[in-house]
């Protein structure tokens, strides 16, 4: 006989789960104590918030592909918790939160930090359940893990009654996951999706989401680079394609740049692969006509689900995308010089003005371009910074980006944590605006306290600056409740052992961040974009040649 949360902990192992993050609570005692033997097989990652270990979970997922594991007291642990749950959903990324829960006997009385996780979660997450009897632990368990990950991926929460963990049950812990396969395309509809591509003058890929493969990625691009046919990525999945490759036009998200929304205007056959049809990517839903687009839309989802919910397609498809890149063949068609002004439009897009900020974000992306490793991560919070990740980086094949697509600020840095808790080896990069920096920088003990300590570049202009850019545009003259006095950051990145430092001027940027590469224990960089510091800007040349003079000094 063992208790519930034995055979939890247990089970989870079975199911592959490497690493929990979290903050203990009374309510989940039993597990954490059965964690305690699971040290350097399924470890439990300390964190400082449970929005920050909700996000990384969900990072976790985003990353890996299986699901992250969060583990949250009740009450005001599940609701800090919830923004990662709702943050996994809109991603598109498997998560399993498990949350404490009143004993069984005290249940419908609102006792001491009482939820009802099925009514808070239930349009939030994929699924939310309550374990109600210790021997359906395991079942329970291998349904979550598989709905976490199949069709489109995403959250599921799981309430544990105290009473639940310390009872003994012999309930036998589960051996392995259940393995399913994806969904596999009709081979006539391939070969009607094909034949609309054939007929088409301005076709257009849309690519995203999650669930890919290497194989699948590499398939949907040897079609597409044979079939010359120009390919967009969804909202913040831009590391899911190539964006090296001639065909790659961009990606279609906030901020989308206006060759890309021509694109979509313009296709007259769209092939949707593994897209949800956000908001983000459709720019309001403006650039498709809802319900039925005027362009000719195959829509290829894993989820049934997912084809028709907002745009009924002239041919859905319902299939992996994996599977459905695989049983391409290409196909042939005038429209050489479409794709090329897509590329041309794209690769102009990098071509930037200088920066009217002591440090030009546009030079210091240039050189990051041209320095950071082939496999490097990037993350992400919300804000008018994120477009230098998102738009003035190139991700190669093996790069990859962890940003939200429900716009949730606070999230790069627990992503970054949680990145290179997954990849200690690899760069992990995090780009935080000054707000969205303080929203999790508390996690910065949880990197210290695991050894996962990523660079981190604080783009420092002392405001909100996304919301400050709305307030002027519709209150002109009136600011309030926009501008921040902000603390010495280096000054806290240090008492959290990071190196550190300010960096205020553009040319001190590079060999400020080769510092950074070299740190041991990961870095903090305080760039100073303040517009009112109004500085001489210079060439990526002059300041290269500067950094070089420099080093070549010391």
């Amino acid at each position: 006989m063992q208790n519930g949360g034995q055979v939890l902990v247990k089970s989870l192992l079975a199911l592959g789960a490497t690493k929990a993050f979290g903050v203990p609570g009374e309510s989940y005692l039993a597990v954490l104590d059965a964690l305690h033997d699971t040290q350097g097989q399924l470890d439990f990652v300390l964190c400082r918030n449970e929005g920050g270990a909700a996000f990384m979970a969900a990072a976790w997922g985003k990353l890996t592909g299986t699901p992250g594991i969060c583990m949250v007291t009740r009450g005001p642990g599940a609701t800090n918790a919830s923004i990662g749950v709702h943050t996994a959903m809109q991603d598109s990324a498997p998560m399993i939160l498990f949350v404490g829960q009143v004993g069984s006997d005290m249940k419908g009385r609102e006792a001491f930090q009482e939820v009802d996780y099925r009514a808070v979660f239930g349009t939030m997450a994929k699924w939310a359940v309550e374990i109600d009897q210790v021997d359906r632990i395991p079942e329970i368990l291998a349904r979550a893990w598989t709905v976490a990950t199949t069709g489109r991926p995403g959250p599921v929460v799981i309430a544990l009654p105290e009473d639940m963990l310390t009872s003994l049950t012999d309930a036998v812990p589960l051996v392995a996951p259940a393995r399913v396969a994806e969904a596999a395309a009709d081979a006539g509809a391939v070969a009607e999706a094909r034949a609309m591509l054939g007929q088409a003058k301005r076709p257009l890929i849309l690519m995203g989401g999650s669930n890919w493969t290497d194989a699948g990625r590499c398939a949907l691009q040897g079609f597409a680079e044979a079939s010359d046919i120009p390919v967009l990525a969804a909202f913040r999945f831009q590391d899911q394609f190539d964006n090296f490759s001639p065909v790659f036009a961009g990606e279609a998200g906030v901020g989308m740049l206006a060759h890309v929304k021509a694109m979509i205007r313009e296709a007259d056959v769209i092939l949707a692969v593994n897209v949800r049809f956000g908001e983000m990517t459709t720019d309001g839903y403006t650039l498709l006509s809802v319900p039925v687009p005027a362009q000719k839309l195959i829509h290829v989802h894993g989820s049934d689900r997912e084809i028709g919910k907002i745009y009924q397609p002239a041919l859905g498809i319902h299939a992996g995308p994996n599977g459905f890149a695989a049983a391409l063949s290409p196909v042939r068609g005038d429209w050489a010089g479409w794709r090329a002004a897509g590329r041309a439009a794209y690769e102009a897009s990098f071509d930037a003005p200088v920066q009217p900020s002591p440090v030009d974000m546009v030079a210091a992306m240039a050189h990051l371009r041209g320095l950071l490793p082939e496999d490097v991560i990037l993350t992400n919070g919300a804000g008018n910074f994120t477009v230098w990740p998102n738009k003035f980086f190139k991700f190669g094949p093996k790069a990859r980006l962890l940003a939200p697509q429900s716009g949730a600020m606070g999230y790069g840095v627990p992503a970054a944590i949680a990145a290179k808790v997954a990849h200690p080896d690899r760069t992990v990069v995090c780009f935080a605006g000054d707000g969205d920096f303080q929203m999790n920088c508390q996690e910065l003990g949880t990197a210290m306290q695991a050894g996962a300590q990523p660079i981190i570049l604080i783009v420092n202009n002392g405001i909100y600056g996304t919301i400050r850019a709305h307030q002027e545009r519709n209150y002109p003259a009136r600011v309030s409740g926009t501008t921040m006095v902000n603390p010495d950051f280096v000054a806290l990145a240090r008492a959290y052992g990071y190196h550190a430092e300010r960096v205020a001027l553009t040319a001190e940027f590079p060999a400020a961040f080769e510092r950074a590469l070299n740190s041991k224990t990961g870095a903090v960089l305080d760039l100073d974009i303040s517009p009112e510091a109004i500085t001489p800007r210079q060439t990526l040349s002059q300041m290269r040649a500067q950094a070089q003079a420099a080093k070549d000094k010391a």
